[in-house]
């Protein structure tokens, strides 16, 4: 009988915790809710199969929670099924490779106390990605970093010791490079104009708004307002674009989907995989927390998540080849009435709007 009241137990928790998101409150113990989708979808499975081999199958309650269980398990899958090879992919894999219009990228979160500069700059070396981004760099970062100036001498930087310290390493020109703290005074976002060997021009922003946590924000509005009102300052920009960073959430939340229902930008992740970049150093425990999305003016060259190198964020590495003109074959989704008003409501909440978000220019 006790066996029976666990699974019970078990089954109301799993329940519990896949309606929770469906409430909109921004209260991190409900957003937090939005990360665990496969762990979720695993802990479904499990109990369905425990269910079906344990409870007294003549009991009223056994094809109610059975039922109940395993409309969990289709949801989370539901969620996450666009992350796997089995979606079609939102993004085209490039047909041939241009040097002159191609833009490879390293973003890394790489952990304030972490002292194993070497391991990542070894695998920056390695890639030879034209663009490095780092989170969570402080002054200590910045020195390892400034080792790789030689080959990158365009570059942003904003140590702080608060983890939210930033740092750009280009090797193509970065034009009207600028620093700003659009909703909160002390978590910085860089954006700029990056130049490729064609001459044209890639606007690019890096974000990593602070998550919803009980040690940091008690709530997710303030990443929210920051994602959306550079989703809103993109949604009728007709050039390329790229925006990337730790943005502390998960790839299939309502938060990003709405920031790119509103920006119109795309994810090459659709269709290819989840690339799970956190946490490094506990495997069961793996969700996409970097992010890279594009204008409709790319396709993938490659798309990797990279070995790990003390952080408890693996560095997530992506290759594009950029077009002139946007690719009408590529669609993202769409953003609708509701929409809209629920992205106007995360603004107004922080007093903030798109004309916050700086327009780098050449």
């Amino acid at each position: 009988m006790r066996l029976y009241w666990l699974i019970y137990l078990a089954s109301a928790a799993l329940i519990l915790v896949t309606l929770l998101p469906l409430w909109r409150r921004e209260d991190w113990w409900v957003r937090v809710w939005d990360f665990p989708r496969l762990q979720l979808a695993c802990a479904a499975g499990i109990l369905l199969l425990l269910q079906s081999l344990l409870l007294d199958e003549g009991a009223t309650i056994t094809p109610l929670i059975q039922t109940a269980t395993a409309l969990c398990l289709c949801y989370q899958l539901w969620w996450i099924f666009p992350y796997t090879p089995l979606a079609r992919r939102e993004v085209k894999t490039s047909a041939d490779i241009d040097a002159d219009t191609n833009l490879s990228i390293v973003t890394a979160n790489v952990l304030t106390t972490n002292r194993q500069a070497q391991r990542f700059l070894a695998l920056v070396k390695e890639m030879s990605p034209d663009i490095v981004v780092t989170l969570e760099s402080d002054a200590w970062w910045q020195s390892q970093l400034d080792s790789l100036e030689d080959r990158y001498p365009h570059t942003l930087k904003c140590p702080l010791d608060n983890l939210y310290g930033m740092h750009v390493y280009s090797r193509q020109p970065l034009h009207d490079g600028q620093i700003e703290f659009l909703v909160e005074d002390d978590v910085p976002s860089m954006h700029a104009m990056v130049e490729l060997p064609s001459g044209d021009a890639i606007r690019c922003h890096f974000l990593h708004p602070a998550p919803p946590s009980p040690t940091e924000n008690e709530e997710s509005a303030e990443r929210d307002a920051e994602l959306i009102m550079v989703a809103k300052s993109l949604q009728d920009y007709k050039k390329p674009v790229l925006v990337t960073g730790d943005l502390n959430d998960v790839a299939w939340s309502g938060t990003t989907r709405l920031f790119r229902k509103i920006s119109g930008l795309l994810d090459p992740r659709v269709g290819r995989g989840m690339f799970n970049t956190y946490h490094a150093t506990i495997p069961f425990a793996r969700w996409p927390l970097d992010h890279l999305f594009h204008s409709a003016h790319f396709t993938v060259n490659e798309l990797k998540r990279l070995p790990g190198f003390g952080s408890d964020h693996f560095a997530l590495y992506a290759s594009l080849n950029m077009h002139r003109r946007a690719l009408p074959s590529q669609d993202g989704l769409d953003a609708e009435a509701e929409d809209k008003a629920w992205a106007e409501e995360k603004l107004s909440q922080q007093s903030v709007d798109e004309s916050d978000v700086p327009v780098p220019r050449v």
